[in-house]
């Protein structure tokens, strides 16, 4: 379906995708703030307000609001990025109202009280504890923190206890006060919908509010070569493997994700075949391909028993040197373009996942594609570009290895310079 782009009175993006036949209708606000963009120092702001919009608004309890929104057959939800922070609602066709109403209210009219702050915060530090016990999880947080040591990318979305458990609603109601408004809002909207609904919803919920600060962002450096191991009481060694990238365009973008999935996703891929079944040194292993508006980084994250830590390193990186250099086998690029194709159109099922998309794209990017454009462009990529990037971006001078788990001396002392890719 055509996604349609207006703008309100007041100059705030409406991204629109109607789908008659949907049952349901989906809304989301999203704002240009997220972890990268808080005050020095003061770290989780973005997803500390992003908990404690839903306690109270104005003229709503959050018991109320979950009345409302389930009653409507719905759900209220939100998230916080490095780069934005998104609420959004999901409802039936015939109650598309409530969706927007309740929508509009958390993101306009929240409370902020001290009370609310002080209650969410104990959950928020709860999660928190939750992420580090969790390694398959937590390997990524570290794996970016690392990655882009320095620089406003590698903070975790939702802080540390040490930066989270000082903050008030005060700090909370100073960062809303000046990022929530114009020009950092955009809202999207997908299934049974109406655009000229959309816009005059947005229009009179949040033309009103203006932004008294304009995110600027610094592009993080292109990191060099580096191996760090962090311990972790866990049963298995989690790594992280990968890449840095620096800004990419729309092309680009679609050609590193393509060259990732074929080295990394599926079953059938080559990192899967060569470092699990071929040689049982991984009981988990999978690609991960991820771009930011000024940067990103292909990646390999992989789970292991201490014993295998260094083979699983150099068989890994041993299959990413014998990709670049022999390129791409007879069936594989097809198999993997079917591959992508298949899980983006499945994606596609779900409005969650529709508007999601949107939102990442225009806030990401400034621009989204439809399914089938997108499908259009992996489609048309060729080996040479595949091959291309993999000179550019897959070598040794760029690669960065964080390892998680018991390590032990050996691990720890592991020369990572002696992989060759």
């Amino acid at each position: 379906m055509p996604i349609e782009l207006t703008k309100t009175a007041g100059g705030i993006p409406v991204l629109t995708e109607k789908i008659p036949y949907s049952a349901n209708a989906g809304f989301l606000v999203a704002v240009r703030t997220g972890s990268r963009d808080e005050y020095e120092g003061i770290y989780g702001l973005s997803h500390l307000l992003e908990h404690t919009v839903f306690r109270e608004t104005k003229t709503r309890t959050s018991f109320e609001m979950a009345k409302e929104m389930e009653g409507a057959g719905g759900e209220l939800n939100a998230f916080t990025a490095k780069e934005m922070t998104g609420y959004y609602g999901i409802t039936l066709g015939s109650t598309a109202d409530v969706a927007m109403k309740l929508v509009g209210d958390i993101v306009a009219n929240p409370l902020i009280n001290e009370k609310d702050t002080a209650l969410e915060k104990e959950i928020v530090l709860q999660e928190l504890s939750m992420v580090k016990s969790e390694p398959e999880s937590y390997v990524h947080d570290l794996f970016e923190e690392n990655l882009w040591d320095g620089n406003e990318l590698g903070r975790d979305e939702g802080g540390t206890e040490e930066t989270v458990k000082p903050l008030t609603h005060n700090d909370l109601r100073k960062y809303y006060d000046e990022r929530y408004g114009r020009p950092n809002l955009a809202v999207f909207a997908t299934g049974n919908v109406d655009q000229d609904e959309v816009v005059r919803w947005a229009e009179e919920t949040f033309d009103p509010m203006e932004a008294k600060v304009v995110n600027e962002r610094t592009a993080p450096f292109i990191p060099k070569a580096k191996y760090t191991c962090t311990e972790h009481n866990s049963e298995h060694i989690n790594i992280g493997f990968g890449f840095p990238l620096g800004k990419l365009e729309s092309r680009e973008r679609a050609v590193v994700k393509l060259m990732g999935a074929v080295i990394g996703s599926g079953t059938s891929s080559r990192l899967f075949q060569n470092v699990r079944e071929k040689n049982a040194l991984v009981y988990s292993i999978y690609n991960d391909t991820h771009c930011y508006s000024d940067a990103g980084y292909v990646s390999a994250f992989m789970s292991c028993t201490g014993k295998n830590v260094i083979k699983s390193l150099q068989e890994t990186a041993k299959t990413y040197s014998e990709f670049k250099k022999n390129g791409l086998e007879k069936g594989e690029l097809e198999r993997t373009k079917n591959l992508l194709s298949g899980a983006v159109a499945r994606s596609t099922e779900t409005t969650d996942n529709r508007i999601y998309r949107m939102c990442v794209g225009y806030m990401t990017h400034g621009s989204v594609s439809s399914t089938a454009e997108y499908l259009d462009l992996i489609n048309s990529i060729t080996e040479d570009e595949i091959m291309y990037a993999a000179e550019k971006y897959l070598t040794s001078e760029r690669l960065n290895i964080t390892v998680l788990g018991r390590c032990g001396k050996k691990v720890q002392e592991f020369d990572a310079q002696s992989l060759e890719i």
